[in-house]
């Protein structure tokens, strides 16, 4: 009978671990990601104000070649691009003179190769923001394009004298392979996240591939300063820093999306991923918590599910309760990817949902038995 008791005093206990977890999986929907889906930009003046467009570049000349004349032909009144040669080894500097003379708000400077130091992108990317001309920034990387020829004006309306950073969504090209739609669905829930969360009052990173801010908010932060020595922050740690509830906002729109060729195979797409790992130490204690939080509680989540189902008991109250958050999530889901513009997601999201923070455990920890040094 004593036996009986602790199987079934066990048994009970996973119940109560699968519906916290549960629970708290859904008030991360209902009360955060839901935000996103219902969030409307409300922009109260027309004013556009002049606007520097930084790139950083390191042995980019196809891309450059390609991309480059989308940015510089984009439909606004008054703006320059900055492209930053970063050591490039490749045609980068012939591509970008012989552009130069079709277009005179394009702006480069060289950074030379130096056998006795070695540098990371910050140092390319604080010299193009030196070198630019006016105060509004905004970001993107030598490999993005702009999805429409308003991605400036979108991202650029939001500048007023309360925000001073705009968060917005670099998405990567859809192709048909199940290593993509892995990428991009990455890629789709962790803008869902710095949206949502960013809507909520807590601000904790940005993308760099599209990304605003000011001229002065950089300076005054004394750019990159505070963590110089990684490889990666220039974007996330960088916004961790500065932004707050008051002068953050953020632009989902399709027209303000910038899209780039995702990593062809498992292990490149791993390297980057361990890049963007490298810098969570660092972020602010709340926000690991917060972040951590629907990790954990989506992992203990479909542990203790499977564990009731092996077990048979419970099983009623563990599938009814099961639908019931994954019914919350796929309807936020379908809306975000729709917002995004993330085609082909939606049926095999609870499938990359249930697998993705088991990989990105795997990269995690082989961050911190072999880290790698990389530019970008």
């Amino acid at each position: 009978m004593l036996f009986m008791m602790d199987v079934d005093w066990f048994n009970l206990s996973i119940l109560i671990l699968f519906s916290l977890t549960a629970l708290i999986q859904i008030i991360y929907y209902l009360f955060i990601f839901s935000r996103f889906i219902f969030y409307k930009t409300i922009i109260k003046t027309n004013d556009q104000k002049p606007v520097s467009i930084v790139i950083c570049a390191k042995n980019e000349a196809e891309n450059l070649e390609k991309y480059l004349p989308l940015i510089l032909e984009q439909k606004y009144s008054k703006y320059e691009v900055v492209v930053v040669n970063d050591c490039s080894e490749d045609e980068t500097e012939e591509v970008l003179k012989l552009i130069s003379r079709k277009y005179e708000h394009l702006r480069y400077t060289v950074i030379k190769k130096d056998e006795k130091f070695s540098h990371g992108k910050k140092l390319a990317l604080t010299v193009g923001i030196k070198s630019a001309n006016y105060e509004c920034l905004l970001l993107t990387d030598a490999d993005c394009y702009p999805q429409s020829d308003q991605w400036l004006g979108s991202m650029a309306k939001h500048f007023s004298d309360k925000k001073s950073i705009i968060l917005g969504y670099g998405g990567y090209i859809h192709r048909n392979t199940l290593l993509n739609k892995l990428i991009r669905f990455d890629s789709a829930m962790i803008a869902l996240q710095f949206f949502s969360f960013a809507l909520i009052g807590k601000p904790y990173m940005g993308v760099g591939r599209n990304l605003a801010y000011r001229k002065s908010i950089f300076f005054s932060n004394k750019g990159f300063a505070s963590h110089v020595g990684l490889d990666s922050g220039d974007d996330d740690l960088f916004i961790n820093e500065v932004a707050n509830a008051q002068n953050i906002d953020i632009e989902p729109s399709l027209d303000a999306h910038t899209r780039s060729e995702a990593k062809k195979t498992f292990r490149n797409w791993a390297d980057q991923k361990r890049r963007h790992f490298s810098t969570f130490t660092m972020y602010k204690q709340n926000d690991k918590i917060i972040l951590g939080g629907e990790v954990i509680s989506r992992v203990l989540f479909y542990f203790a599910f499977i564990c009731l189902l092996l077990l048979k008991v419970y099983w009623i109250i563990a599938v009814c309760i099961f639908l019931g958050r994954i019914i919350c999530q796929m309807i936020i889901f379908k809306k975000s990817f729709r917002r995004l513009n993330e085609r082909n997601l939606f049926l095999i999201s609870p499938l990359f949902d249930l697998v993705l923070p088991f990989i990105n455990l795997g990269i995690y920890l082989s961050n911190i038995i072999r880290p790698k040094r990389i530019w970008r």
